[in-house]
């Protein structure tokens, strides 16, 4: 059985600048990448991609501001608060000629 993919057309030029400026940053790809399949701690991210850690949660929050990545949060036995992130994208598709770019998002299917 196939599924329906809904993507999702960005009208507004200042979030298509965004998104552009996102797709260029190399740490925002990697984590988007390895946030697709299920959420993960900040440690988990920079541990596996080889990312320095400051460097990871400046990326995260760039991604959540973008409404690229969600988050969901928790407290251990011990009182400490955990975030997980998860990537709410897909894929990005970009169509760029010289009187319109187009940007359309695909949504994550494995969303909770």
């Amino acid at each position: 059985m196939q599924e329906l993919i809904q993507s999702q057309k960005i009208m507004d030029e200042e979030r298509k600048q965004i998104v552009l400026e996102i797709l260029a940053d190399k740490y925002c790809k990697q984590i988007l990448q390895n946030t697709l399949e299920k959420p993960k701690s900040a440690m988990e991210i920079s541990s596996e991609k080889k990312i320095p850690i400051s460097t990871v949660y400046r990326r995260l929050q760039t991604l959540y501001d973008a409404k690229l990545l969600s988050i969901s949060g928790s407290i251990s036995q011990d009182g400490k608060k955990y975030f997980l992130y998860k990537s709410k994208v897909k894929s990005i598709s970009i169509n760029c000629d010289l009187e319109e770019t187009t940007v359309e998002l695909i949504p994550n299917s494995r969303i909770n």
